[in-house]
């Protein structure tokens, strides 16, 4: 009987579509568990991927580059946004409770006059 192989043989075209997926993923462990593949084989792929692109056009490697900074600077930007919403709501928050309590807090020292 054959022994079957303890490594797999991906095609070229699943570790491009890997390291494409993993360039637009944010959770990287999540897409290696998809995938059925480990995040060092992964990385491995990428960083083979990125050497081949750079010798093919210097040109497309910086255009790659670029886009990979826009995609960080728009997750960077939604993560401010969140926080800025979280930071608004919890103000809002604040200024109805502020609202709602009818003083400063404090007991009053003496008795109010009157009947």
């Amino acid at each position: 009987m054959g022994q079957r192989s303890k490594y797999r043989k991906f095609t070229e075209a699943y570790r491009e579509l890997a390291v494409r997926r993993m360039q637009e993923s944010d959770d990287i462990s999540r897409l290696c568990r998809e995938m059925g593949i480990s995040r060092q084989l992964l990385y491995q792929w990428r960083d083979k991927w990125e050497r081949g692109q750079a010798k093919l056009d210097p040109a497309q490697a910086t255009e790659r580059q670029l886009r990979q900074q826009v995609v960080q600077l728009k997750q960077s930007l939604a993560e401010k946004t969140l926080q800025v919403d979280f930071f608004k709501g919890a103000l809002q928050k604040i200024e109805a409770l502020r609202q709602s309590s009818t003083g400063s807090g404090e007991t009053a020292s003496t008795q109010k006059c009157g009947k």
